[in-house]
């Protein structure tokens, strides 16, 4: 298995709410990535550079806007595949098991466990069982990138490098387009879900180490 812990750690670093705690971390992301040259880790310098040349609060007004307002960009990973189905309560359930069964105390902030952000740092903790979870949603993991690099076209949106980075740490070539995504997941067991999922079911998320 390839190690792509530093690429995962990073990821969820900076997927968090760009506060002042997630500023301060550039410097040591950056440091990781360009020491260790992971594959994907240019992606996540991308952002890197992005973020040090963008005023904070205009990347955190740029993040509600993409993360919290438009709710084409879920960082929930069960949402794409089961939406609000009767199944997802278990699922949510499996993921936390891991969690549990890896050592990792999480404090999930309001989060629901298949937080994306969340589930990098299990892959970064425990690659084994994380990376089982990353593979089991690559299809969300695919589409939240193709719907994220849809919305860099209109406005800047520097999570979609960092999205590629995740991406790229799969094996074998992602979808190009988000049928192709949905048809790597196969049918949904109900009908909300990949598709056509209800935007007002969506948990709205907190950050962590405080309010935004």
């Amino acid at each position: 298995m390839k190690d792509h812990r530093v690429v995962h750690r990073a990821a969820a670093i900076l997927l968090a709410y760009p506060d002042d705690e997630t500023y301060a971390r550039l410097p040591l992301v950056r440091s990781a990535l360009e020491e260790s040259a992971p594959k994907g880790g240019r992606d996540l310098l991308a952002f890197v550079d992005a973020a040090e040349t963008t005023p904070q609060e205009t990347l955190a007004r740029r993040y509600v806007e993409v993360f919290d307002l438009d709710r084409k960009h879920p960082l929930y990973l069960s949402y794409f595949t089961d939406g609000d189905t009767r199944r997802r309560g278990e699922v949510l359930a499996g993921i936390k098991q891991a969690y549990r069964d890896s050592g990792l105390v999480v404090d999930t902030h309001g989060e629901l466990p298949d937080y994306l952000p969340m589930v990098l740092e299990l892959a970064a903790h425990d690659p084994e069982r994380g990376r089982a979870l990353l593979e089991q949603y690559r299809p969300s993991v695919e589409l939240l990138r193709l719907a994220l690099e849809a919305a860099e076209t209109k406005a800047p949106t520097p999570w979609a490098h960092v999205l590629r980075g995740v991406c790229a740490t799969y094996d074998g070539p992602g979808p190009r387009d988000k049928a192709a995504a949905m048809a790597m997941a196969g049918p949904p067991t109900e009908t909300v879900g990949l598709d056509a999922y209800d935007p007002r079911l969506l948990p709205m998320h907190e950050t962590s180490g405080g309010s935004r």
